[in-house]
């Protein structure tokens, strides 16, 4: 049986209509992933617009020492105390004690020790001094050689982090890599870094659409045709999806790819944080706090 919920629920995912949603569902038997796919297969839902639900505040930060970097998320309660300046300086204690132990996870990060103070431990007594669950996650170490350079930016004072390395020295070019990744959050680096089952569903998806949109038309086209189009809105896909095809944000007459070119550069890798990513966020009802206390 399909739940009001679970209605609500793929509406927030796909801005489609409640009765398109319900239908899904019940083609589906309830699977909110396959649903997400009926509906785009059908030209309803173009994409999920919420692939994970936003949740814990904090901030995601780096740390830096030469030719080392880690990039890591510290999780608050509230907004508030993020912006804290206690906060803020546990996540730079935090960030020296990951570089000193060449912490790559969450696991090793937590064991890791400076000054003979061990994070896991510093965690607790974080919380226990500023009143909130304080947590640290998605841990991740890079190392450069001394023909490559470090590249960062931090948007709304940590709310986005993006990091990357780049072949060559140019110190301005890789910022500006990370500004477009923080604002355009490109899901893989070029075409031969995309994920070949991705690359299967998402192809499946879009000749459905296609074949649905050509049953559905007074004049149909060819089947030939349409398996032109299907090759063309993959490819047109893939560029929007992979940062070195995306038009870069401060022109887009070239992409990000030919920017870095241009400057004799060459994008290694990168990475995107944004703060409370895949953690489900406990929703307030106001409403029924207010009663539950006008009642008691």
């Amino acid at each position: 049986m399909v739940t009001a919920q679970q209605v609500k629920e793929l509406r927030e995912m796909t801005g489609a209509g409640m009765m398109d949603c319900k239908k899904a569902l019940v083609e589906t038997n309830g699977n909110i992933e396959e649903a997400i796919t009926w509906l785009r297969e059908r030209g309803i839902a173009k994409a999920a617009k919420k692939e994970s639900r936003v949740a814990a505040e904090g901030i995601c930060t780096y740390a830096i020492d030469n030719n080392k970097a880690v990039v890591y998320e510290l999780n608050s309660e509230t907004d508030f105390v993020a912006k804290n300046p206690t906060f803020k300086e546990l996540a730079e204690k935090i960030g020296k004690a990951l570089l000193a132990n060449n912490c790559n996870n969450d696991e090793d990060a937590l064991n890791a020790t400076l000054n003979g103070e061990k994070v896991s431990d510093m965690l607790v007594n974080a919380t226990a001094t500023i009143g909130e669950k304080i947590t640290l996650r998605r841990v991740s170490l890079y190392h450069k050689d001394d023909n490559q350079v470090f590249g960062a930016y931090s948007h709304m004072q940590g709310k986005i982090v993006a990091f990357c390395i780049l072949n060559g020295s140019n110190e301005e070019v890789a910022k500006d890599v990370c500004m477009h990744v923080a604002a355009m959050s490109p899901k893989y680096l070029d075409s031969s870094s995309v994920e070949q089952s991705f690359l299967e569903k998402e192809t499946e998806i879009i000749k459905q659409e296609a074949l649905n949109e050509n049953a559905n038309s007074p004049k149909p086209k060819p089947e030939a045709i349409i398996e032109k189009m299907v090759v063309g809105r993959v490819n047109k896909m893939l560029k929007e999806i992979c940062l070195v095809d995306q038009p870069f944000v401060k022109n887009p007459d070239q992409t990000v790819g030919q920017y870095v070119k241009e400057h004799g550069c060459q994008i290694v890798s990168y990475v995107r944080l944004g703060v409370g990513e895949g953690i489900e966020k406990k929703k307030d009802d106001f409403v029924a706090e207010v009663m539950a206390a006008v009642n008691n």
